[in-house]
């Protein structure tokens, strides 16, 4: 059984092992619908304490004085929790997802899934305004990050466990497989490999299923019928992508203003957020919570004109403040509902002047979630899938595709701002490097290019010692003292160096000690077996050295040399893919 798990993490070091991934895929898919399910039941049964039912929704049926009391109480409490958290384990949600996925080889502490997990239910559960499916991302991608670090798994397969808990996240809170595939491409990894899509699509429909099977995920609408009358329509459709991509833009604005008083004690944001929050909730209550009990409301003509205006400007008010000032809460949910209430003005509006020309209101309003979240999360193909998926109709699609793409040229080209989580990580003034190269130096595992050609000698060699390496040169001798790596010496010059120095008219040959000859010597520094090739140049550059040793360890915990890896080797690799 060892050797067979061992064979299994060697097969993942390979990009390209279907097998190995497809069955990663499906434990990543069960593991993160797992972890949705019990958020979404902790939130569900935290905020029946307090008599708010409908699965956290029903905030509408309070008093005003709890309407007030609750979001501003969660915030208080969420702040004294949080200060007594260190600085990094505060970080949660797609953001750290994101940021940890490059400046950390996939690898995400447990601690922030604790506080993604705990935090987001009193922060979801009092109110505040948000959304579940962040927090599901994170806590998707974090326990199968933790699996895979568990297991000593190749740290290129956390990147795949990483993206699989995304999908799964997505999957499992909303019922939406597919977007949720589409949507860990687009905004996780931010790259699309024939590689990649398998053991992605398992997770999500993993997930998928094990949250239909416990009653998890969003409602489904079936809207069906829904579909244009004219294409006369076209233009007027084009006008809600710019204004929903305006919405969007306000949005984003407003997060990334708060994001900038970030230095503010974390008891004081949290209780601000929490208190604005409670304060628009007093006069329009459908801005506490997710929100999507109003969006069926919306989606179903249940809201008169004016009042849509009002809560989305609320809800985009109160949403930005909280993810703003780092409250542990997502932002699709309150996206879908902030597009669903401009489209369902703009539906609304062209029904009751052109009542002949105008589809039903209904088409608006998906049109105006699935341009909203495109331009929120810079993600089209995703949001065009979710709200088919949402609605279980395809005759959105192309209205949908147009207001999605004039939704995201009006945040990216009239306001010049990036989507919400890349306009977050530069306010962070962090670097995402998602170009090609780094890529696939991120998805490549150190044993692509290793050289296994070496030998561990002492720094003294004896005789017995010089007959053996002449029988085979290596590559690369490993110069150690009492188990300390001390540098590399190329194999063939130390051979020549023992025969410069060898006595030919003598049968008794010295000690000779190779840290006093004038060989090149290559600085060195160690790395798991694990390693990906993007940290392995990390590590060059930061220790300033020339080469890394790889190592692996055995059950009891000794260690072993793999072999070498120098920086011309992985210019040659890199090369030679990118120019294939």
């Amino acid at each position: 059984m060892a050797f067979s798990f061992r064979s299994y993490r060697r097969a993942l070091t390979r990009y390209d092992s279907v097998p190995a991934y497809a069955l990663l895929g499906i434990i990543a898919g069960i593991s993160s619908g797992a972890a949705v399910i019990a958020f979404e039941h902790g939130i569900n049964q935290l905020a029946l304490l307090w008599g708010v039912g409908n699965r956290g929704e029903d905030y509408e049926t309070l008093s005003i004085t709890h309407r007030f009391l609750l979001p501003t109480l969660g915030g208080l409490t969420l702040g004294i929790a949080f200060s007594l958290l260190r600085q990094e384990d505060r970080e949660v949600g797609i953001v750290h997802v994101i940021s940890r996925l490059h400046s950390s080889y996939g690898m995400l502490p447990w601690r922030n899934a604790v506080v993604q997990f705990f935090g987001g239910v009193v922060a979801l559960a009092t109110g505040q305004s948000g959304g579940r499916e962040g927090p599901g991302v994170h806590l998707g991608s974090a326990i199968n990050s933790i699996i895979g670090q568990r297991l000593a798994l190749p740290n290129n397969s956390l990147r795949v466990l990483i993206a699989c808990g995304s999908a799964g996240g997505i999957a499992a809170a909303f019922n939406t497989p597919l977007a949720g595939v589409i949507f860990a491409m687009e905004v996780i990894i931010a790259e699309y490999t024939v590689a990649g899509f398998m053991p992605v699509m398992l997770s999500a429909v993993a997930a998928s299923a094990l949250s239909r099977q416990f009653g998890g995920g969003s409602e489904i609408f079936d809207m069906s019928s829904v579909q244009l009358n004219t294409l006369w329509e076209i233009p007027y459709i084009a006008v809600l992508g710019f204004f929903s991509g305006c919405a969007v833009a306000m949005l984003i604005r407003v997060s990334t203003i708060s994001a900038s008083f970030g230095k503010w004690p974390v008891l004081l944001r949290f209780t601000l957020a929490g208190l604005v929050t409670g304060a628009l909730g007093v006069t329009i209550p459908e801005t506490l919570g997710i929100g999507y009990d109003t969006l069926g409301n919306v989606m179903y003509g249940q809201i008169a004109l004016g009042a849509l205006l009002l809560i989305a400007g609320a809800k985009i008010f109160a949403t930005a403040i909280s993810v703003g000032f780092g409250m542990p809460v997502g932002l699709i949910g309150p996206t879908l509902l902030i597009g669903a209430c401009v489209g369902g003005f703009f539906g609304q509006l062209g029904h009751a002047f052109y009542p002949d020309i105008a589809a039903n209101p209904t088409l608006y309003v998906t049109i105006g979630m699935a341009a909203a979240m495109g331009a929120t999360f810079g993600a089209p193909l995703a949001a065009c899938l979710a709200v088919i998926e949402l609605t279980q109709s395809t005759s959105v699609a192309m209205p949908a595709m147009l207001a999605i793409i004039l939704a995201h040229l009006t945040n990216l080209s009239v306001f010049r701002q990036r989507s919400a989580h890349r306009s977050m990580i530069r306010q962070l003034q962090r670097q995402l490097p998602d170009d090609p190269l780094n890529q696939l130096l991120h998805r490549t595992d150190v044993n692509a290019v290793i050289d296994g050609s070496v030998v561990v000698i002492s720094e003294t060699v004896k005789p017995a010692v010089s007959a053996t390496l002449a029988l085979q040169v290596p590559n690369w001798c490993l110069v150690s003292r009492e188990g300390e790596d001390l540098f590399l010496v190329n194999g063939t010059d130390l051979m020549g160096w023992l025969e410069e120095t060898t006595d030919q008219d003598s049968d008794e040959q010295p000690i000779r000690s190779i840290t006093e000859s004038s060989l090149r010597r290559w600085t060195i520094a160690v790395v798991p077996e694990q390693a990906t090739l993007r940290q392995v140049l990390d590590i060059l550059k930061a220790r300033t050295v020339e080469a890394v040793c790889v190592y692996t360890r055995g059950k009891k915990g000794q260690r072993s040399l793999r072999g070498i890896v120098t920086r011309d080797r992985i210019e040659r690799f890199t090369l030679d893919h990118l120019n294939a």
